[in-house]
């Protein structure tokens, strides 16, 4: 069972607040773990956070732009008629769990997910084969609706139009039910951060939620040593690859002199005149400081530092943005 959200006349930004209600079928592959371009900590941050920016991107654009086109190429191939529907979703049972669906399949007991491909990942169709969080998001559909199979229809760009069909499996509903529900309820509920994983959303999630520090305070560091040599190990290890890539782009530099474009056969290497503009806050300051104090904005951050016992720096992280330097 399920309860209908009426999309009719909803603007932009009441939907994207409407999605933070729930899990959605995007969302369920990054809480499995399985998606390669999102993750459980991003979504945490997306359901949390108060910002409802849209999604971007020209993948995104293109993805929303095409929609109607692959539904009509799936028409043309099976013969099936399919509708859009102007409601949301939402699980009456698990009330977490909504679905925007693309397209549900007239005269069955089925669903369709549009998607776009570009031709550099036509191997993750090849054979049979959907990617994972994509064989996710149909059964999170399914799981909502009740819709015992759910087709996903691609177009890889310049190349080709694929469809497959899934049918319902009890048990990956059941277990991919429990995650959501897990990661609802413990996690996103209750505001408390999924395990680390270095994405930059989790920088964002951790700034947020500890963005200020109680002066003077102290804590007993416990169970980090061994992580954090690991992490002095991957700091040299970082500068001595720095060092190489940087060694390699001198030489192709020198070896191009005066050049401004270098090809063979397996790359095309350019190295153009730029020229730029910069700001001389410097001199503003000390000749027009009443024009830098107008437009000067203050910023809070946290310096993360590292330092051996007997006082060494081993590396510093700043701004929470996850960029390491060897101090």
């Amino acid at each position: 069972m399920f309860e209908k959200i009426p999309l009719e006349g909803l603007d932009n930004a009441s939907w994207l607040r409407l999605r933070k209600t729930g899990i959605g079928g995007s969302d369920a592959g990054a809480v499995c773990g399985l998606n390669p371009y999102s993750s459980a900590m991003k979504v945490f941050r997306d359901k949390t956070g108060e910002d409802t920016a849209e999604l971007d991107g020209e993948a995104v654009r293109i993805g929303h732009d095409l929609e109607d086109y692959v539904a009509r190429r799936f028409t043309e191939s099976t013969g099936l008629k399919v509708r859009k529907s102007n409601f949301m979703y939402r699980s009456v049972e698990y009330p977490f769990m909504i679905a925007d669906v693309d397209r549900f399949v007239v005269g069955e007991d089925a669903g369709l997910e549009c998607k776009t491909a570009s031709a550099y990942n036509a191997d993750k169709w090849a054979g049979g084969g959907i990617p994972l969080h994509y064989v996710m998001q149909c059964y999170h559909y399914m799981a909502v609706t009740g819709k015992h199979a759910w087709y996903i229809a691609v177009v890889i760009l310049g190349r080709e139009f694929i469809y497959r069909r899934l049918e319902w499996d009890e048990e990956l509903v059941r277990r991919l039910t429990a995650i959501e529900e897990d990661f609802w309820n413990n996690h996103v509920v209750p505001g408390i951060i999924p395990l680390p994983d270095g994405s930059r959303a989790c920088d964002e999630v951790i700034q947020r939620y500890f963005h200020t520090a109680e002066k003077g305070s102290t804590i007993e560091l416990v169970g980090f040593d061994e992580k954090l040599r690991r992490r002095e190990e991957i700091l040299n290890s970082i500068a001595k690859l720095a060092e190489e890539q940087k060694q390699i782009e001198q030489e192709v530099k020198l070896f191009m002199q005066d050049n401004e474009l270098a090809k063979s056969g397996s790359f095309r290497v350019s190295w153009k005149n730029i020229d730029s503009t910069k700001c001389d806050v410097k001199r503003i300051r000390e000749d027009r400081p009443e024009i830098y104090k107008a437009y000067c904005r203050a910023s809070h951050s946290r310096r993360f530092e590292v330092k051996a016992a007997q006082g060494e720096a081993c590396g510093k992280e700043e701004n929470g943005t996850g960029i390491n330097q060897v101090a």
